[in-house]
Protein backbone atom coordinates (compact mmCIF):
# COMPACT_ATOMS: atom_id res chain seq x y z
CA UNK A 1 0.00 0.00 0.00
CA UNK A 2 2.54 2.31 1.08
CA UNK A 3 4.87 1.67 -2.18
CA UNK A 4 3.79 4.34 -4.09
CA UNK A 5 6.02 6.76 -1.52
CA UNK A 6 8.53 4.59 -1.56
CA UNK A 7 8.03 2.01 1.23
CA UNK A 8 8.42 -2.00 0.02
CA UNK A 9 6.01 -4.40 0.96
CA UNK A 10 8.69 -6.38 2.38
CA UNK A 11 9.62 -3.13 4.37
CA UNK A 12 6.07 -2.12 5.14
CA UNK A 13 5.65 -6.20 6.70
CA UNK A 14 8.74 -5.86 9.00
CA UNK A 15 8.33 -2.11 10.06
CA UNK A 16 4.27 -3.24 11.09
CA UNK A 17 6.04 -6.28 12.92
CA UNK A 18 8.01 -3.48 14.87
CA UNK A 19 5.23 -1.66 15.53
CA UNK A 20 3.22 -4.13 17.30
CA UNK A 21 5.87 -5.24 19.40
CA UNK A 22 6.96 -1.86 20.00
CA UNK A 23 10.56 -2.99 20.68
CA UNK A 24 12.34 -5.63 19.54
CA UNK A 25 15.70 -7.72 18.59
CA UNK A 26 16.55 -8.99 15.06
CA UNK A 27 15.93 -12.61 16.41
CA UNK A 28 12.58 -11.76 17.25
CA UNK A 29 11.61 -10.04 14.46
CA UNK A 30 13.14 -12.90 12.12
CA UNK A 31 11.06 -15.70 14.16
CA UNK A 32 8.12 -13.74 13.98
CA UNK A 33 8.31 -12.91 10.06
CA UNK A 34 9.16 -16.58 9.75
CA UNK A 35 12.12 -15.13 7.51
CA UNK A 36 15.97 -15.21 6.50
CA UNK A 37 17.83 -13.62 8.86
CA UNK A 38 19.77 -11.41 5.99
CA UNK A 39 16.40 -10.50 4.71
CA UNK A 40 15.27 -8.71 7.70
CA UNK A 41 18.43 -7.55 8.22
CA UNK A 42 18.60 -5.85 4.75
CA UNK A 43 14.92 -4.94 5.47
CA UNK A 44 15.71 -3.06 8.75
CA UNK A 45 18.85 -1.23 7.23
CA UNK A 46 16.15 0.51 4.51
CA UNK A 47 13.72 1.54 7.28
CA UNK A 48 16.85 3.12 9.22
CA UNK A 49 18.00 4.41 5.92
CA UNK A 50 14.18 6.14 6.00
CA UNK A 51 14.34 7.14 9.46
CA UNK A 52 12.05 4.99 10.72
CA UNK A 53 14.18 2.32 12.80
CA UNK A 54 16.63 3.13 15.88
CA UNK A 55 18.34 0.91 18.17
CA UNK A 56 17.40 1.35 21.81
CA UNK A 57 20.77 1.79 22.61
CA UNK A 58 24.54 2.03 22.02
CA UNK A 59 24.95 -2.02 22.31
CA UNK A 60 25.30 -4.07 18.62
CA UNK A 61 22.18 -6.75 20.04
CA UNK A 62 19.98 -3.51 21.14
CA UNK A 63 16.48 -3.97 20.79
CA UNK A 64 14.82 -1.99 17.88
CA UNK A 65 12.02 0.55 17.88
CA UNK A 66 10.10 1.73 15.35
CA UNK A 67 9.72 5.87 14.51
CA UNK A 68 6.81 7.76 14.04
CA UNK A 69 5.86 7.75 10.09
CA UNK A 70 3.98 10.55 9.79
CA UNK A 71 7.76 13.11 9.42
CA UNK A 72 9.54 10.79 7.42
CA UNK A 73 6.42 8.92 5.40
CA UNK A 74 4.58 12.38 5.56
CA UNK A 75 7.71 14.10 3.84
CA UNK A 76 7.42 11.60 0.63
CA UNK A 77 3.36 11.87 0.58
CA UNK A 78 3.94 15.36 -0.07
CA UNK A 79 6.56 15.10 -2.70
CA UNK A 80 4.42 12.44 -4.56
CA UNK A 81 1.48 14.87 -4.23
CA UNK A 82 3.29 17.63 -5.50
CA UNK A 83 4.66 15.20 -8.43
CA UNK A 84 0.89 14.34 -9.11
CA UNK A 85 -0.31 18.00 -9.74
CA UNK A 86 2.66 18.63 -11.76
CA UNK A 87 1.64 15.50 -13.53
CA UNK A 88 -2.16 16.61 -13.99
CA UNK A 89 -0.92 20.21 -15.03
CA UNK A 90 1.11 18.92 -17.45
CA UNK A 91 -1.65 16.59 -19.03
CA UNK A 92 -4.22 19.39 -19.08
CA UNK A 93 -1.75 21.26 -21.00
CA UNK A 94 -1.01 18.33 -23.65
CA UNK A 95 -4.58 18.37 -23.90
CA UNK A 96 -5.00 21.44 -24.70
CA UNK A 97 -2.60 21.58 -27.51
CA UNK A 98 -4.30 18.30 -28.57
CA UNK A 99 -7.05 19.98 -29.21
CA UNK A 100 -5.53 23.21 -30.33
CA UNK A 101 -4.40 21.00 -32.97
CA UNK A 102 -6.90 19.07 -33.77
CA UNK A 103 -9.22 22.14 -34.36
CA UNK A 104 -6.51 23.41 -36.69
CA UNK A 105 -6.80 20.42 -38.99
CA UNK A 106 -10.70 18.97 -38.43
CA UNK A 107 -13.38 21.39 -37.97
CA UNK A 108 -15.45 18.32 -36.71
CA UNK A 109 -13.22 18.90 -33.04
CA UNK A 110 -14.43 22.77 -32.90
CA UNK A 111 -18.01 21.98 -32.49
CA UNK A 112 -20.05 18.87 -30.84
CA UNK A 113 -23.53 18.57 -31.52
CA UNK A 114 -25.63 17.69 -28.27
CA UNK A 115 -29.06 17.04 -28.62
CA UNK A 116 -32.02 16.22 -25.90
CA UNK A 117 -33.09 18.19 -23.12
CA UNK A 118 -31.47 15.80 -20.85
CA UNK A 119 -28.20 15.64 -22.58
CA UNK A 120 -28.02 19.63 -22.85
CA UNK A 121 -29.01 19.84 -19.07
CA UNK A 122 -26.22 17.10 -18.11
CA UNK A 123 -24.01 19.60 -20.15
CA UNK A 124 -24.69 22.57 -18.27
CA UNK A 125 -24.35 21.36 -15.40
CA UNK A 126 -20.89 19.73 -15.89
CA UNK A 127 -19.65 23.43 -17.99
CA UNK A 128 -20.39 24.99 -14.34
CA UNK A 129 -19.23 22.18 -12.07
CA UNK A 130 -15.82 22.44 -13.97
CA UNK A 131 -16.18 25.97 -13.93
CA UNK A 132 -12.89 27.99 -12.06
CA UNK A 133 -13.05 31.94 -12.92
CA UNK A 134 -16.49 33.49 -14.77
CA UNK A 135 -19.81 31.85 -16.16
CA UNK A 136 -21.82 34.15 -18.56
CA UNK A 137 -25.34 33.74 -19.55
CA UNK A 138 -28.25 35.06 -21.86
CA UNK A 139 -31.00 33.92 -20.19
CA UNK A 140 -34.24 33.94 -22.34
CA UNK A 141 -37.44 33.08 -21.66
CA UNK A 142 -39.50 29.96 -21.51
CA UNK A 143 -36.04 27.99 -20.70
CA UNK A 144 -35.65 24.70 -22.71
CA UNK A 145 -33.21 22.59 -20.40
CA UNK A 146 -32.77 24.16 -17.03
CA UNK A 147 -34.98 26.55 -15.41
CA UNK A 148 -33.60 28.84 -12.77
CA UNK A 149 -35.14 26.79 -9.65
CA UNK A 150 -33.17 23.99 -11.16
CA UNK A 151 -29.70 25.45 -11.50
CA UNK A 152 -28.12 24.51 -8.00
CA UNK A 153 -25.17 24.22 -9.77
CA UNK A 154 -24.70 28.00 -9.92
CA UNK A 155 -24.78 28.21 -6.28
CA UNK A 156 -21.76 26.04 -5.59
CA UNK A 157 -19.98 27.70 -8.09
CA UNK A 158 -20.79 30.75 -6.80
CA UNK A 159 -19.82 29.96 -3.15
CA UNK A 160 -15.98 28.63 -4.72
CA UNK A 161 -15.57 31.73 -6.46
CA UNK A 162 -16.81 31.94 -9.36
CA UNK A 163 -17.79 34.60 -11.14
CA UNK A 164 -21.67 34.99 -12.36
CA UNK A 165 -23.02 37.59 -15.11
CA UNK A 166 -26.39 37.03 -16.62
CA UNK A 167 -28.33 39.00 -18.66
CA UNK A 168 -32.11 38.11 -18.55
CA UNK A 169 -35.07 38.45 -21.24
CA UNK A 170 -37.38 41.11 -19.59
CA UNK A 171 -39.96 38.55 -20.84
CA UNK A 172 -38.47 36.30 -18.68
CA UNK A 173 -39.02 37.76 -15.70
CA UNK A 174 -42.39 38.19 -15.92
CA UNK A 175 -42.76 33.91 -15.49
CA UNK A 176 -43.91 32.86 -12.22
CA UNK A 177 -41.47 32.81 -9.93
CA UNK A 178 -38.49 34.02 -11.89
CA UNK A 179 -37.88 37.08 -9.95
CA UNK A 180 -37.82 35.09 -6.94
CA UNK A 181 -35.02 32.78 -8.86
CA UNK A 182 -32.93 35.84 -10.05
CA UNK A 183 -33.25 37.80 -6.64
CA UNK A 184 -31.95 34.63 -4.85
CA UNK A 185 -28.87 34.71 -7.49
CA UNK A 186 -28.34 37.88 -6.73
CA UNK A 187 -27.79 37.60 -3.23
CA UNK A 188 -25.91 34.96 -3.52
CA UNK A 189 -23.17 37.08 -5.54
CA UNK A 190 -24.62 36.57 -9.08
CA UNK A 191 -24.04 40.26 -11.53
CA UNK A 192 -27.67 39.98 -13.09
CA UNK A 193 -28.88 42.72 -15.87
CA UNK A 194 -32.14 42.66 -18.03
CA UNK A 195 -32.48 43.69 -21.97
CA UNK A 196 -35.70 43.59 -24.06
CA UNK A 197 -34.55 40.85 -26.16
CA UNK A 198 -31.60 38.41 -26.36
CA UNK A 199 -30.26 37.18 -29.71
CA UNK A 200 -30.07 33.71 -28.56
CA UNK A 201 -29.47 31.23 -25.78
CA UNK A 202 -26.13 31.22 -24.70
CA UNK A 203 -23.59 29.85 -21.77
CA UNK A 204 -20.02 30.69 -21.99
CA UNK A 205 -17.49 29.09 -18.88
CA UNK A 206 -14.23 30.52 -18.42
CA UNK A 207 -14.05 31.80 -21.89
CA UNK A 208 -12.97 28.80 -22.96
CA UNK A 209 -16.61 26.77 -23.38
CA UNK A 210 -19.87 28.20 -24.99
CA UNK A 211 -23.15 25.92 -25.43
CA UNK A 212 -25.73 27.10 -27.84
CA UNK A 213 -28.42 26.06 -29.67
CA UNK A 214 -27.98 25.22 -32.91
CA UNK A 215 -31.63 25.94 -34.59
CA UNK A 216 -34.88 27.71 -33.90
CA UNK A 217 -36.94 26.30 -30.96
CA UNK A 218 -39.65 24.06 -31.64
CA UNK A 219 -42.50 22.35 -29.61
CA UNK A 220 -42.23 19.31 -31.42
CA UNK A 221 -38.50 18.31 -30.62
CA UNK A 222 -35.90 17.70 -29.03
CA UNK A 223 -33.76 20.92 -28.78
CA UNK A 224 -30.13 20.44 -30.53
CA UNK A 225 -26.90 22.60 -29.13
CA UNK A 226 -23.40 22.87 -29.89
CA UNK A 227 -20.68 23.18 -27.74
CA UNK A 228 -17.84 24.66 -28.98
CA UNK A 229 -14.23 25.21 -28.06
CA UNK A 230 -11.69 27.87 -27.76
CA UNK A 231 -11.74 29.53 -32.14
CA UNK A 232 -12.74 32.84 -33.83
CA UNK A 233 -16.19 31.84 -33.52
CA UNK A 234 -15.88 31.21 -29.73
CA UNK A 235 -14.41 34.83 -29.18
CA UNK A 236 -17.37 36.52 -31.46
CA UNK A 237 -19.63 35.14 -28.87
CA UNK A 238 -17.92 36.36 -26.04
CA UNK A 239 -17.88 39.50 -28.20
CA UNK A 240 -21.62 39.19 -28.77
CA UNK A 241 -21.86 38.82 -24.81
CA UNK A 242 -19.96 41.86 -23.86
CA UNK A 243 -21.35 44.03 -26.17
CA UNK A 244 -25.08 42.91 -24.92
CA UNK A 245 -24.05 43.62 -21.24
CA UNK A 246 -23.15 46.99 -21.90
CA UNK A 247 -26.38 47.82 -23.37
CA UNK A 248 -28.26 45.86 -20.45
CA UNK A 249 -29.80 47.48 -16.86
CA UNK A 250 -28.80 45.94 -13.39
CA UNK A 251 -30.48 44.15 -11.76
CA UNK A 252 -30.27 45.38 -7.99
CA UNK A 253 -30.84 43.31 -5.09
CA UNK A 254 -33.13 43.84 -1.69
CA UNK A 255 -29.40 43.99 -0.27
CA UNK A 256 -26.67 46.29 0.30
CA UNK A 257 -27.66 49.67 -0.87
CA UNK A 258 -26.08 51.47 -3.54
CA UNK A 259 -23.25 54.02 -2.75
CA UNK A 260 -25.00 57.43 -3.34
CA UNK A 261 -25.34 59.12 -7.00
CA UNK A 262 -23.84 61.63 -8.32
CA UNK A 263 -25.75 63.98 -6.93
CA UNK A 264 -24.94 62.72 -3.31
CA UNK A 265 -28.75 61.14 -2.83
CA UNK A 266 -28.25 57.62 -1.65
CA UNK A 267 -31.38 55.70 -2.26
CA UNK A 268 -31.43 53.14 0.31
CA UNK A 269 -31.94 49.11 -0.51
CA UNK A 270 -35.55 48.83 -1.25
CA UNK A 271 -35.65 51.86 -3.52
CA UNK A 272 -32.68 50.41 -5.76
CA UNK A 273 -34.49 47.52 -5.70
CA UNK A 274 -37.52 49.33 -7.06
CA UNK A 275 -35.70 51.15 -9.33
CA UNK A 276 -33.32 48.37 -10.89
CA UNK A 277 -36.91 46.43 -11.68
CA UNK A 278 -38.44 49.93 -12.93
CA UNK A 279 -35.75 50.52 -15.56
CA UNK A 280 -35.83 46.92 -16.38
CA UNK A 281 -39.76 47.58 -17.66
CA UNK A 282 -41.08 44.84 -15.18
CA UNK A 283 -44.34 46.19 -15.12
CA UNK A 284 -46.27 47.63 -11.76
CA UNK A 285 -48.14 44.64 -10.47
CA UNK A 286 -44.86 42.09 -11.01
CA UNK A 287 -42.63 44.78 -9.23
CA UNK A 288 -45.17 44.86 -6.15
CA UNK A 289 -45.37 40.69 -6.10
CA UNK A 290 -41.62 40.89 -5.92
CA UNK A 291 -41.50 43.58 -3.08
CA UNK A 292 -44.42 42.13 -1.25
CA UNK A 293 -46.44 45.91 -1.75
CA UNK A 294 -49.26 47.05 -3.45
CA UNK A 295 -49.79 48.11 -6.82
CA UNK A 296 -50.31 51.86 -5.70
CA UNK A 297 -47.52 51.10 -3.00
CA UNK A 298 -44.89 50.87 -6.13
CA UNK A 299 -46.72 53.66 -8.15
CA UNK A 300 -46.09 56.23 -4.76
CA UNK A 301 -42.48 55.36 -4.40
CA UNK A 302 -42.11 56.14 -7.80
CA UNK A 303 -43.49 59.54 -7.91
CA UNK A 304 -41.63 60.36 -4.62
CA UNK A 305 -38.85 59.58 -6.57
CA UNK A 306 -39.90 61.55 -9.34
CA UNK A 307 -39.86 64.55 -7.08
CA UNK A 308 -36.47 63.41 -5.81
CA UNK A 309 -34.97 63.54 -9.54
CA UNK A 310 -37.60 66.78 -10.44
CA UNK A 311 -38.47 65.15 -13.23
CA UNK A 312 -42.36 64.35 -13.81
CA UNK A 313 -42.69 61.39 -16.13
CA UNK A 314 -41.52 57.82 -16.03
CA UNK A 315 -39.06 57.97 -19.02
CA UNK A 316 -37.49 61.10 -17.12
CA UNK A 317 -37.23 59.27 -13.77
CA UNK A 318 -35.29 56.14 -15.73
CA UNK A 319 -32.90 58.75 -17.56
CA UNK A 320 -31.97 60.47 -14.31
CA UNK A 321 -31.92 57.26 -12.17
CA UNK A 322 -28.77 56.50 -14.67
CA UNK A 323 -27.52 59.34 -15.01
CA UNK A 324 -27.47 60.39 -11.23
CA UNK A 325 -25.72 56.60 -10.70
CA UNK A 326 -28.39 54.96 -8.55
CA UNK A 327 -28.40 51.97 -10.39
Amino acid sequence: MLDVIGLTPDEEQVYRCLVQLTAARVEELVERLRRPRAEVLARLDALRDKGLVLPTGPEPDAPLRPLAPDVPLGEALLRRQEALEAARAAVTQLTEEYRAGMRRHDADHLVEVVTGARVLRERLRDAQNAARVEVLWFCRANPIAMPGHENVEEFDALARGVRYRAIYEREMLLEPGALEDVERGVRAGENARVLDRLPVRLAIVDGRTAICPLVPERGDGEPTAAVIGRSQLLDALLALFESHWLMATPLRSSTPAPHPGADGYRPDAEEARLLSLFVAGVPDKSIASQLGVSRRTVQRRLGDLMTVAGVDTRPGLAYQAARRGWL
